[in-house]
């Protein structure tokens, strides 16, 4: 009933920025029901892991985005949620899975977006 779709990925240079957007579509309850919205990341290797989600209380975020070079931002009103990365350097390389909770329905998955940083 909720599909996520993601977008903004791609390569940059060190040092570059991305904005990563995800849009929730489905049916309006549904989409109006969803508690979070945020983001995992899953770098080359490794296990998926929650980088930033957005929630009524605040926002969940790993130690990778309390270096400051990243900033989630949600539209209630729309139901997206956007990543903003800046200062990137290679080891904020993964896939990036946009991440939506369901009080009803449960968790929804984006298809991840590629973000790879060149030195």
């Amino acid at each position: 009933q909720v599909q996520l779709v993601e977008s903004g990925g791609g390569l940059v240079q060190t040092g570059g920025s991305l904005k990563l957007s995800c849009a929730a579509s489905g049916s309006i309850s549904a989409i109006k029901a969803i508690n979070t919205m945020g983001w995992y990341r899953q770098a080359p290797g490794k296990q998926r892991e929650l980088f930033a989600m957005s929630t009524s209380g605040g926002i969940k975020e790993n130690k990778d985005f309390l270096k400051g070079r990243f900033t989630i931002s949600r539209d209630n009103t729309k139901n997206t949620v956007d990543l903003q990365m800046n200062s990137l350097k290679p080891e904020d390389t993964g896939v990036y899975y946009c991440h939506a909770f369901h009080p009803l329905y449960g968790l929804y998955w984006g298809q991840g977006t590629q973000v790879t940083v060149s030195s």
